[in-house]
């Protein structure tokens, strides 16, 4: 019988333990770590691959058609400095806040 009644008051005061815990908890901000993924203008890649695209394409075509090789390879090159500035790994950044969980 004693061993019962000693069980029972572990468990009360065990309860109220958790019970104090958990409201102690709710009202303290806890210092979170947040980081977000920064995306970044693909305007300057897109730019220097029309330019440099622009200046072979200049380059290689005949003699006649200069033009529209200078057009077709500033085209090309755009596309493809858009899409090597895509690749880019993200900036990452991140900050401390202070939430209520």
């Amino acid at each position: 019988m004693r061993g019962r009644s000693m069980m029972l008051a572990m468990a009360a005061f065990a309860g109220l333990a958790l019970t104090a815990a958990s409201a102690y908890g709710e009202d303290r901000p806890r210092r979170v770590l947040v980081c977000e993924d920064v995306n970044r203008s693909n305007t300057p890649g897109l730019a220097v691959g029309a330019v440099a695209g622009g200046v072979m394409g200049n380059a290689i075509a005949g003699r006649g058609n200069r033009t529209a090789g200078t057009v077709f390879g500033a085209g090309l090159g755009g596309m493809a400095g858009h899409a090597i500035s895509n690749n880019q790994p993200r900036d990452r950044v991140c900050r401390y806040e202070y939430q209520y969980l």
